[in-house]
């Protein structure tokens, strides 16, 4: 492990950052918007997911050190914050139709995790040289992004070869840029900010 950068603590508290706000509270909103009965955010919160589910698939690229994690990347914080504020009938019914601590703690979330987003992809833009470079790749500089992901790789599978995480990272890109360009070229298309992922 090369101790000469930095920036290295700011890369691990992301990671913590985007543990809490990717995974863990919206984790927990998920399952109190079930319990109260709150269908708006519960719509909202499906459509995060399946648009986060990026994230995971990040890591899995990271572990295998695949240039395309940095993109990937990248465009995970990108859409997360549209896919939390881009869809106008969920937006008017959670305004109107919900109220109490769910929905202040909920919106707080929502510009916490919208706020974190956009400042984690101005600091990540820098890096993005590392998914067009070989030799930048190799470097403590690209490097240090993957220690995290190896780290959650020796907790939870120990056991799987690096290559085949990586292998179902690969898999798991196609069929979601797959979904999502079917998503935004023909659906999107005909029913506009109406539309949301089914």
């Amino acid at each position: 492990m090369d101790y000469d950068i930095w920036f290295r603590p700011f890369v691990w508290i992301d990671y913590r950052l985007a543990v809490l706000f990717l995974v863990l509270i919206p984790l927990i909103l998920l399952i109190w918007a079930f319990v109260q009965k709150a269908e708006g955010i519960q719509r909202l919160l499906a459509i995060y997911w399946r648009v986060s589910s990026l994230v995971a698939i990040t890591i899995y690229l990271m572990i295998a050190q695949y240039p395309v994690s940095f993109i990937s990347g990248l465009i995970a914080q990108i859409l997360i914050p549209i896919s939390l504020w881009f869809w106008v009938d969920i937006n008017d019914e959670i305004e109107y139709q919900t109220s109490g601590s769910l929905k202040l703690i909920f919106t707080s979330w929502r510009w916490a995790t919208t706020v974190y987003c956009i400042l984690g992809t101005l600091a990540f833009i820098p890096f993005l040289g590392c998914a067009f470079s070989g030799n930048a790749l190799k470097t403590p500089y690209c490097r240090v992004w993957f220690e995290a992901p190896l780290l959650f790789k020796e907790y939870f599978h120990a056991n799987s070869k690096a290559e085949f995480l990586g292998f179902l990272g690969i898999t798991s890109l196609v069929i979601y840029v797959l979904y999502l360009s079917y998503f935004v070229l023909i659906k999107l298309g005909k029913q506009g900010r109406s539309a949301t992922p089914q």
